[in-house]
């Protein structure tokens, strides 16, 4: 979440100040009266552009020399498959490797499981190399959201936009409480992206060039919400 702060608050004056300082008194001196605080919101759905999805493989083995061969093995040859795929960002996950134990506490062999995350604006291709994948890795997740970039570009304007509903609000309660005019004391922006429950994506499969291959997806990416919102304080002038 980020987070734009606009502080006016107004100065104590140089005599409360003084009677401050003389008291000894730790208390703020009052920076006015007439202070109303409010918040808008503005927000805009638009549709998810990126999918990130990661896939693991998982064995067992007497020793743990021979596990580490196999998973390392596994998850060369899918990186390998991946260089096939340049718009696919692909990088190694989480690894986790634990002893298995018997009845008496001894060690009789280990599982191992290791991962590779995915991430692209180019679902076509992400779909293929998913199938590709699977023939020899397990999916674990499969989500859609928004790119930084697109996702940037919609929070500044609505951050423009947030800060104009602040300000027709300070105009209209100003008017409401029959004042000549408002000074800002505090204005937050704070934006939030809010992702709908993970998208469903179609089960149709694409055409294949061989019979035994994974066949991919076509995914329904869904939409997310980006949402700005401006909470502060204004002081009225009578």
């Amino acid at each position: 979440m980020k987070n734009i702060l606009i502080n006016k608050a107004a100065l104590a004056t140089g005599t409360v100040a003084l009677l401050t300082a003389m008291m000894g008194s730790a208390h703020a001196a009052p920076i006015g009266y007439d202070q109303l605080t409010f918040q808008t919101e503005v927000k805009e759905e638009i549709q998810n552009d990126e999918v990130t999805a990661s896939l693991y493989k998982k064995a067992q083995a007497t020793d743990a020399k021979t596990l580490a061969t196999t998973l390392n093995t596994s998850i060369n040859k899918a990186l390998a498959i991946a260089k096939r795929y340049p718009t696919v960002t692909v990088s190694t996950g989480q690894q986790s490797t634990y002893p298995r134990y018997d009845k008496n506490d001894k060690i009789i062999g280990w599982t191992g499981q290791a991962n590779i995350d995915i991430k692209s604006t180019d679902f076509a291709a992400t779909s293929q190399l998913i199938a590709a994948l699977q023939e020899t890795l397990v999916m674990n997740n499969l989500t859609f959201g928004v790119s930084s970039t697109k996702k940037d570009a919609l929070e500044q304007k609505l951050m423009t936009d947030a800060s104009r509903a602040f300000q027709q609000q300070a105009k209209n309660l100003t008017r409401a409480w029959d004042a000549r005019g408002y000074r800002v004391v505090t204005v937050n922006l704070n934006t939030n992206n809010n992702n709908y429950p993970r998208p469903m994506y179609s089960m149709k499969a694409a055409a294949s060039s061989m019979e035994d291959s994974v066949p991919s997806q076509n995914f329904e990416s869904g939409n997310s919400t980006i949402s700005v919102t401006a909470n502060g304080t204004i002081e009225l002038t009578k």
